[in-house]
């Protein structure tokens, strides 16, 4: 492949989790004006966030099984145009209808549909296209990718909504658009692709591979679910906290979101270009990433001005860039191409719920204390952290020349 080709290739294939984060963070900045615009509770403006996560997760599996049975591009083109449709439905009951709230959350459901065949389905994709080492290059390149997104959505949507607070849903159908010409053009999948299994061995299959490896995967994907749920949960809390105790708001307010979320793409960037194929590497990033979240939220309890919360939450930042491309590397190479579709897709299933309850508990935790929720989240990092020590064994074997590496997995 041409490195013009393939260069274009993975900007496709990048484009498609940006276009996913887009759906989530770019609501961030817009959701207190929302609230007051439309007479809304906290709870009611969280849920906007909540329909959108809920429907993914709910589709991803099938669109994943979808996928493996017939193609990524078949499934991903669609996606986004279902994505931009949702988008400015949502745009359009905001603006003009009556009862808008329930237009938007109608308009977040199918855009939740739409992302349902995104981000799991590219993470598959790259795996089909790419071996090795470049594999997890093209892997960190697509976290990093998810994390542009996070970093450029606080952004966009503040300016926007110096326009008006519902623009930002109008502007879903044009990045859409950019996204579906790039992965029409360039994404070209290999014409042996195997014929699919039937439906009954398809799933003995699944069944197999998760009685075989089971532990660790469950492991990964609650690492992964724990890193979003996080993530979208201190965003959320640090969104009302610039707007109600600081008075900032508008662009100001999207930069200093962006700031914890750049930290985490050019880690996850960095992290996912050096890791190649080395699963002992990624099970020590993977600790390391959640002991750095550990101490980072245990530390946020003693510190309330802003500068340097910012400066201690982007520890968990790095954390969580270091976390992430190791979990995607690994679950990418755990079973073969007629079936990973649907495994990755799992993965991004589970992801999406730990966005979903992000916003709602982190609104019950914040009125219940400050302290109490930094400790909560402290903790459930911690113990993420010892079952990827405990659970994910991975030994050397083979020439040590060449550095094999096997995965052993602990069942006690």
């Amino acid at each position: 492949m041409a490195s013009k080709n393939k260069g274009m290739l993975i900007t496709a294939i990048g484009s498609i989790p940006l276009i996913m984060t887009l759906g989530n963070s770019m609501l961030i900045p817009i959701l207190p004006q929302m609230k007051s615009a439309l007479g809304l509770s906290q709870l009611q403006a969280s849920l906007t966030i909540t329909v959108f996560s809920i429907a993914a997760a709910i589709f991803i599996p099938i669109l994943g099984y979808l996928s493996d049975r017939f193609s990524r591009k078949i499934i991903i083109v669609p996606a986004l145009i279902i994505y931009g449709i949702g988008g400015l439905l949502a745009g359009f009951g905001a603006s003009v209808l009556e009862k808008s709230y329930m237009w938007i959350l109608i308009g977040r459901t199918l855009q939740g549909i739409g992302a349902a065949g995104t981000a799991p389905i590219a993470m598959a994709l790259t795996g089909d296209l790419f071996k090795g080492g470049e594999e997890s290059r093209v892997l960190g390149i697509v976290e990093a990718s998810n994390g542009l997104g996070k970093v450029l959505s606080p952004i966009i949507g503040s300016l926007l909504a110096i326009v008006a607070w519902y623009a930002v849903f109008y502007a879903f159908p044009a990045i859409c658009l950019i996204s579906v010409l790039l992965s029409w053009i360039f994404i070209k999948e290999k014409r042996n692709r195997q014929a699919p299994p039937p439906f009954g061995k398809y799933a003995r299959g699944l069944i197999s591979v998760f009685k075989r490896e089971g532990r660790w995967l469950f492991t990964t994907y609650l690492a992964g679910a724990t890193c979003l749920f996080t993530l979208f949960g201190i965003l959320f809390y640090l969104s009302d906290v610039l707007e109600q105790q600081y008075g900032i708001n508008g662009v100001k307010k999207g930069l200093i979101l962006a700031i914890p979320l750049l930290v985490q793409g050019a880690t996850a960037y960095i992290t996912g270009s050096k890791i190649g194929k080395n699963m002992v590497k990624m099970k020590r990033l993977t600790v390391l990433g959640f002991m750095l979240m550990f101490i980072s939220y245990i530390t946020l309890t003693l510190i309330e001005k802003i500068v340097p919360f910012l400066l201690v939450l982007v520890i968990s930042s790095v954390g969580t860039g270091l976390v992430l491309p190791c979990i995607n590397s690994l679950i990418t190479g755990s079973v073969g191409k007629e079936r990973r579709g649907f495994v990755t897709s799992l993965y991004g299933s589970v992801r999406f719920i730990g966005v979903a309850v992000g916003p709602p508990v982190f609104t019950r935790l914040m009125d219940w204390s400050r302290t109490g929720m930094f400790i909560s989240i402290a903790v459930l990092a911690l113990i993420v952290g010892l079952l990827a020590l405990t659970l994910i064994h991975v030994e050397k074997s083979g020439d040590e020349k060449n550095k094999k590496i096997a995965f052993r997995y602990n069942y006690v």
